[in-house]
């Protein structure tokens, strides 16, 4: 009886074994938290390599990007020129500016950029301020961004991802890897 108790144990255990395995995988992809900043950055349909520059752009910097999920990317690369017509610091600790572009690129500008922002592109300078929202948690810890924010009335070149806002339509320039004052 013994035995028989001992087979019957035996094989209910070895017939489990993949059911748990199962479980166990399913378990740990349920609660997996999502981490878009490390897909963008990684993500295979990306032309850049995390960390890479090319032409200017620094996608390392999409780590730094407060709630990154909002953000589509249409150019991981893109350098545009135009007046700076408007700064101010966000709460998050990013710089936002609008920039008047410059002739020639105004099919960077959805609706929203026209009604919302007075024909402007969004540029954002990421961690450049003192985060004031708890919500932006330890996004720019350990992270110092050494970009020179422009005067309003400033001609500027700005390089970064060209991205669509979807909590507003619009479309920016963010995060910014390089700004420069043009003459």
């Amino acid at each position: 009886m013994k035995k028989v108790l001992c087979t019957i144990l035996l094989a209910t255990v070895i017939l489990s074994l993949p059911l748990l395995s199962a479980c166990k995988e399913h378990k740990g992809k349920k609660h997996k938290k999502k981490d878009r900043s490390e897909e963008v950055v990684k993500g295979a349909d990306n032309p850049l390599a995390a960390g890479s520059t090319a032409a200017n752009c620094d996608t390392a910097l999409w780590r730094y990007v407060y709630n990154p999920d909002r953000l589509e990317v249409i150019d991981y690369c893109k350098t545009v020129t135009g007046v700076i017509e408007e700064s101010n610091a966000d709460e998050d600790g990013d710089q936002h500016m609008l920039l008047k572009l410059d002739k020639g690129q105004d099919d960077l500008l959805t609706k929203r950029n026209y009604k919302k922002k007075q024909g402007d592109l969004v540029i954002e300078a990421v961690c450049v301020n003192k985060v004031m929202l708890k919500k932006v948690g330890s996004t720019c810890q350990g992270y110092i961004n050494h970009i020179q924010i422009p005067r309003v009335g400033d001609h500027v070149r700005v390089s970064g991802s060209l991205v669509d806002d979807t909590h507003n339509g619009w479309n920016e320039i963010h995060p910014i890897t390089k700004l420069e004052v043009i003459k």
